[in-house]
């Protein structure tokens, strides 16, 4: 009978996490600033690794939602009043 070398076992291969890459999300500006403000904090996420994501994610939420709430708990503008004058043409057809 022959005699066989032993086998070596096969090398564990361990596979790294990709390091952060960015996303490529376009954020589109709304024109208001602190919204576009918070929305600009989501390209932080861009440079985490995963697990830091939902940090980031959580300010911007709260953020906006603190932006939202202010909107709500500003008053109302007062209605403008109109006024019919004489030279409208409800008042001047008379026929």
């Amino acid at each position: 009978m022959p005699h066989e070398a032993p086998q070596e076992p096969a090398p564990v291969v361990t596979q790294e996490p990709a390091a952060p890459a960015p996303l490529g999300v376009v954020r589109t500006p709304t024109g208001h600033a602190d919204v576009d403000a918070h929305l600009e904090r989501l390209a932080d996420a861009d440079h985490l690794a995963a697990d830091g994501h939902i940090e980031v994610y959580e300010d911007v939420h709260r953020g906006l939602r603190d932006e939202l709430t202010a909107l709500d708990a500003r008053p109302a503008p007062a209605p403008t009043p109109t006024y019919a004058h004489a030279h409208d043409s409800a008042y001047n057809d008379r026929s």
